[in-house]
């Protein structure tokens, strides 16, 4: 008894010291997380044997390795390409996506939750179990070499993310509103386009952005089903930049071209943050 009174009476930490702590806590996780882009941003301002002597502060500014990687590499047409797949996926995950949510949401058919988690159990597969599997069926379709084909195998990486997100969103919208529409003579259709697609904007943004990363930087898919410059994307072209030993490496554009490749999602990221936290813990807690 006198144990548990005095492990009650035990003072807590102050709170000053309890705020610098959770300061320094945040400025290790700043600097873990920033340093390495920001010292491939001082990296691509550098050429020469600059670029192996460690600094944090480029010498001069040099826009040469990015001159390089648009002008030699035709780094700009891998960018387009990657942004059409990229666009192109998030419209079609969230289009899928929208429809199975509302089947495995609001219908009631045996066997919705073991389909819901199978299609999530499909996410955790490895890229590399399903490559034989996704290029037959990409070559079947004629679709090998081609942006559609890029698209498609990306889909096996965004839609179960899409589809999940969207069905948790979908079973947290009250029921009183389908039966509204209903009784006012709206079809499924309607209902989904006038009623739900409004409420379910707040899980939209950040699935489609979340789906837009994943198509943005996907590698494996991207290098297997496409060789021709014309279907090369961005991380490819990032890739094919290197060659040969280690000292010969062209250190300075491949920093440019990730620092290229890099800020679009950083300020996606920054604009979007709050719709982003706010659409992922919506349908977590129920009021």
């Amino acid at each position: 008894m006198t144990l548990a009174i005095r492990k009650r009476q035990r003072p807590a930490w102050p709170v000053h010291l309890r705020r610098i702590g959770f300061a320094l806590l945040l400025a290790v996780i700043f600097v873990v997380s920033v340093f390495p882009f920001y010292y491939a941003l001082v990296s691509s301002l550098r050429s020469g044997s600059e670029l192996f002597v460690p600094a944090l502060w480029p010498e001069h500014f040099d826009l040469r390795n990015y001159e390089q990687i648009f002008l030699q590499q035709n780094f700009g047409r891998s960018i387009l390409n990657s942004l059409a797949v990229a666009l192109g996926v998030v419209a079609l995950s969230l289009l899928l996506g929208l429809g199975a949510a509302w089947a495995l949401g609001r219908v009631q058919f045996r066997g919705r939750a073991l389909l819901l988690m199978t299609i999530l159990g499909v996410s955790m597969f490895p890229q590399v179990a399903v490559l034989s599997g996704m290029f037959e069926l990409i070559s079947a379709l004629g679709l090998y070499d081609t942006l559609p084909g890029l698209g498609l195998a990306n889909l096996v990486l965004t839609l179960p993310f899409t589809v999940w997100v969207l069905t948790t969103f979908m079973r947290e919208l009250p029921r009183e509103l389908e039966e509204a529409a209903y009784v006012d003579g709206a079809s499924p259709a309607l209902l989904l386009r006038r009623v739900f697609l409004p409420l379910l904007w707040p899980a939209m943004v950040p699935a489609g952005l979340l789906a837009f990363i994943v198509a943005w930087n996907e590698f494996l898919f991207a290098l297997t089903f496409a060789l021709s410059p014309d279907a090369r994307t961005v991380p490819v072209a990032i890739a094919l930049l290197s060659g040969g030993s280690s000292q010969e490496l062209p250190w300075g554009p491949i920093m440019a071209a990730s620092v290229v490749v890099t800020v679009p999602l950083v300020l996606l990221v920054l604009v979007f943050q709050r719709r982003i936290v706010a659409g992922l813990t919506a349908g977590a807690v129920k009021g």
